[in-house]
């Protein structure tokens, strides 16, 4: 590869009220390489990409460029110097197609000054087949699944023909076909000597496509390692600052009286006759792949959409849920897969995002107790570890692992007995997982009942004492997985149906 040096930023530096987000660091990347930064969620990341794009403006430092300071204010000044970048969270307007966000603001224009749509269209479908994406590009970005807005991300990103590619947790929600479009893609980017930034908490993907890796923690650099020379458990113990020890905690089955049954749900086109039961005291894990129905399935049960046809039975006694009150008023909890859209108010504080699902508890005579408000949200912080400059914070300036936990801090606060998770971990560091997967084993020893949705197959087999397989809206397989016995390629065979 060499040392040719593409990128260096010097002695960065960025606080916010109340948080040092970076403190001096620097960063020197190789022209050509994929270079992956690593760190806890809140350890100054996202942040420090940011202001290489020129969205945050740094307190102090330098950001050089093929050997000269470059002063880049805006993502436009970014773009002109040869970056592009991969948001974590979406950065596109779902009222707006799919080629309208690509080139948004670089629409091209006939001689005549109209806007070139036949061109621009063109344009969009060659860069979705490119990425192994067949989308028509006159379909608006609002309509599509999470899986396809991120493609549409990683095309956006590929469009500017930049010299360096940041990509912030692209394969968060990737289906495996997809991720290994994303690996292909990268992999000819490597070839032509473009230079890639991979943020990502999957250990795999890291070892599989990046040369280096830098770690951070709490907004320092910590130290930088040649992929192929370290391990997992020595870029894990730099992150966290400690041995995390077995990545999935061990406990005892719990399982006991019937506490939630589904009969015969239909929604058409989605959902086709799915039966089945939890228990007090256990994880009930759901695996299939992406369009398998798991998350409208759940979205069905908490009354989020519309079912045509079945009966939900909690604790015995048929129930009539017919909104997300319903099912609150029923001890029904769901975290939702997409925080930023449905789990949070984004721009409401810590505290007022986790009393929001039991005000009841907070209200008196009509008026609200702001000195047990407080109370319970400083309590709920120190349980799940939130890293946050306070409970008065608005949770759009927490990093994405640490929304999660507030929504999860949230649906804990409810006192929900049965508590259905969305791809809980999706986003978030190994030390938060680890955190994630204790809070999941406190409740169901405390008697709670636990549905969880995962994409990470071993994470379901490792945390469900039994797994029911989705394939188009149905239930292909149910698993019982007391001793951990269930296979990957048991579950894979099931779910490709």
């Amino acid at each position: 590869m060499g040392n040719d040096i593409i990128l260096e930023m010097k002695n960065i530096c960025k606080s916010f009220p109340g948080v040092v987000a970076l403190n001096n660091v620097s960063l020197s990347i190789k022209r050509g390489e994929v270079h992956a930064l690593c760190g806890e969620n809140g350890a100054g990341k996202s942040t420090l990409m940011k202001i290489l794009y020129g969205i945050y403006r740094a307190d102090s430092g330098e950001i050089w460029i093929n050997g000269e300071k470059r002063n880049i204010t805006s993502p436009v000044k970014a773009q002109e110097n040869g970056l592009s970048i991969i948001f974590q969270e979406f950065n596109l307007v779902d009222t707006l197609s799919v080629a309208e966000n690509i080139f948004l603001g670089r629409l091209k224009t006939t001689k005549s000054g109209k806007i070139d749509w036949k061109s621009i269209e063109k344009d969009a479908a060659e860069l979705m087949l490119h990425i192994g994406c067949d989308i028509d590009p006159k379909t608006p970005v609002g309509s599509l699944s999470v899986s396809q807005k991120q493609m549409v991300e990683i095309a956006k990103a590929l469009s500017y023909n930049a010299e360096i590619i940041v990509m912030d947790e692209p394969s968060a929600t990737l289906t495996d076909r997809e991720m290994e479009n994303l690996y292909r893609i990268i992999q000819e980017l490597k070839e032509k000597k473009i230079t890639i930034i991979y943020i990502s908490h999957k250990m795999d993907e890291i070892f599989k496509i990046t040369d280096r890796v830098t770690v951070l923690r709490d907004g320092v650099v910590i130290c930088t390692l040649d992929t192929c020379k370290t391990c997992r458990e020595e870029i894990v113990s730099n992150m966290v600052g400690r041995c995390l020890g077995q990545e999935y905690p061990k406990r005892e089955n719990y399982s006991g009286e019937k506490v939630l049954e589904v009969k015969n749900i239909n929604r058409k086109g989605v959902l086709n006759d799915v039966s089945f039961c939890l228990h007090r005291g256990e994880v009930l894990g759901i695996a299939g792949l992406v369009g398998a129905g798991r998350t409208e399935l759940v979205r069905a049960i908490f009354g989020a959409d519309r079912i045509s046809s079945g009966k939900v039975f909690v604790n015995g006694k048929e129930v009539r849920i017919k909104s997300p009150i319903d099912a609150i008023r029923n001890g029904i909890a769901l975290l939702t897969e997409d925080r930023k859209q449905q789990g949070l108010i984004l721009n409401n504080t810590v505290k007022e995002n986790i009393s929001i699902t039991n005000l009841k508890d907070i209200v008196k005579f009509g008026l609200l107790m702001n000195s047990k408000e407080n109370n319970i949200a400083k309590e709920y912080v120190d349980r799940l570890s939130v890293k946050t400059s306070s409970i008065n914070q608005k949770c759009i300036n927490l990093s994405g692992g640490n929304q999660q936990k507030v929504v999860l801090a949230k649906w804990l606060y409810s006192n929900a007995d049965i508590l259905i998770l969305d791809e809980p971990t999706r986003g978030i560091d190994v030390g938060a997982k680890q955190e994630i997967y204790h809070i999941i084993n406190e409740l169901v020893k405390m008697g709670k009942a636990v549905i969880m949705i995962s994409s990470e197959i071993p994470e379901v087999l490792a945390l469900s004492d039994r797994i029911l397989v989705m394939h188009k809206g149905r239930i292909t397989r149910e698993f019982k997985n007391e001793s951990r016995n269930v296979t990957p390629e048991q579950v894979m065979n099931c779910a490709i149906g």
